[in-house]
């Protein structure tokens, strides 16, 4: 017969080591370990809720901050995954396979059903929009995107797209999530280059920026409150900082350019006035070019430091003004005025001498030389005008379409211009707003820079000039 285990309450069988340690009976809790990719995917879709819940305050409040948190991650994810359907959509695709085939005795065209999108890079953020580079296939040019850029706005929910190509074989695609223009915002740096101005704001998010030293000579255009006294104020505002001599040419009877006057190297408010300074400067550019030559150089910028001059802006404000005339005694004045800024124009790039000329009417009719001097402006502005010639001036010369887009440009919109970058492209753009009260401050903190005119060359007042 089989021994009951002692102390084991009448069971058989029970083991002894449970016998001999009854506190061995009690179950044992074991802790249950839950994997980190879950807290990981918790707390991801809690920050997922919130900035759902948040987004459409931040739209309104921090665009910039709804952007980065919200806009653009929900913005890359759409543009992968509707990618490879839109270039179908849009004949972006190719495929490996031959488009013809033989079937019988007759050669038959078609579409491949499977076909290869173009290669897409990852989107990179941009402020208020971002940028997406795509290598072409073989065959294939940007005009071709540029085709389906309206296209990709829709399917991206993006407020416009723009492409460009800057090397061979391959696209930038620009996606703005709204309108730059709308409120530009104040550059992050004012710290530029010599002669460098950022102004605005282009229509892709970049900073609108005026550089002389790349384009010497700008025509500014526009209408009454069309925007262009502020543009030429944020010029003046920047390039009063910098160690320039800027000379001014107003005969509004010195209204817009006398709100600078304590920066100004001089300013003429008439045209006899005008005629001596003009003149003077063309004397100053014989004496930098002699100065060029004694040593060798092709320009100022290949002087050495202690024998460069300083740089010279001249601001000519209201161009119809010079070449009015009302009499015939008055011609030989104008004609000096002409021949004057056509010379500076020609030759003060090398020189370190730049005309920025603006005014509200720009007219073939006002004479050949107008149309000779906007031969030599090869920066060109052009906001809201009041007729096509002024438009057609600054802009038909250029590109046809710039010139169609700056005639819808409304009287809402002031600030917003056409106008040529750096690179030759045009492009929309809206400068800052900078008061008259701010321009005259800045004017008078930095009046200090401005040098005399004897430090730039011998000048006699005469009628309606103010050294």
């Amino acid at each position: 017969m089989r021994e009951e285990s002692p102390n084991c309450n009448g069971l058989v069988g029970v083991g002894r080591s449970i016998c001999e340690h009854p506190a061995s009976t009690t179950p044992v809790h074991q802790s249950v370990h839950i994997p980190y990719g879950f807290w990981v995917l918790v707390v991801l879709a809690a920050v997922i809720m919130v900035l759902t819940a948040l987004s459409p305050l931040l739209r309104r409040r921090a665009p910039r901050v709804w952007w980065t948190l919200c806009g653009y991650p929900a913005a890359a994810v759409r543009i992968r995954w509707t990618w490879r359907r839109l270039t179908d959509v849009q004949y972006l695709s190719v495929s490996k396979r031959p488009a013809l085939g033989i079937v019988g005795d007759m050669v038959v065209r078609g579409r491949a059903l499977k076909q290869i999108p173009p290669r897409m890079g990852l989107p990179r953020w941009r402020r208020g929009g971002l940028l997406v580079r795509v290598r072409l296939h073989s065959g294939q040019t940007p005009e071709q995107y540029q085709l389906a850029a309206e296209a990709m706005s829709h399917a991206w929910r993006m407020y416009s797209v723009r492409v460009t190509s800057d090397a061979r074989g391959f696209v930038e695609i620009r996606a703005a999530a709204w309108d730059p223009l709308a409120t530009p915002s104040v550059p992050r740096s004012l710290v530029v280059e010599l002669l460098s101005a950022v102004v605005g704001q282009w229509e892709d998010s970049t900073e609108w920026t005026v550089n002389l030293r790349r384009v010497p000579h700008w025509l500014i255009v526009g209408a009454t409150r069309s925007g262009k006294s502020t543009l030429l104020a944020s010029l003046v505002s920047a390039w009063a900082r910098q160690r320039v001599a800027l000379v001014g040419i107003d005969l509004k009877g010195g209204m817009e350019l006398s709100l600078f006057q304590a920066r100004l190297t001089a300013l003429a408010t008439t045209r006899a006035g005008a005629a001596d300074l003009l003149s003077t400067l063309v004397t100053m550019a014989n004496d930098r070019m002699e100065l060029c030559r004694s040593v060798g150089a092709r320009s100022i910028w290949e002087l050495p430091d202690k024998l460069r001059p300083m740089p010279v802006i001249v601001l000519v404000d209201e161009l119809a003004e010079l070449y009015l005339m009302a009499t015939t005694a008055e011609k030989a004045e104008v004609a000096q005025v002409s021949t004057a800024l056509l010379r500076l124009a020609q030759l003060g790039a090398a020189l370190g001498l730049h005309l920025v000329v603006s005014g509200q009417r720009v007219g073939s009719d006002m004479g050949v030389g107008v149309t000779a001097l906007r031969a030599q402006l090869g920066g060109r502005v052009c906001h809201r005008v009041n007729d096509v010639g002024t438009a057609e001036m600054a802009l038909g010369d250029l590109d046809k379409d710039a010139l169609a887009v700056a005639q819808q440009i409304t009287a809402e919109q002031q600030g917003v211009a056409v106008a040529f970058g750096d690179d030759g492209g045009w492009m929309r753009a809206r400068s800052i707003l900078t008061t008259p009260e701010q321009a005259r401050r800045i004017a008078e903190r930095y009046a200090h820079l401005a040098p005399s005119m004897g430090q730039l060359g011998t000048y006699q007042r005469q009628a309606g000039g103010t050294p």
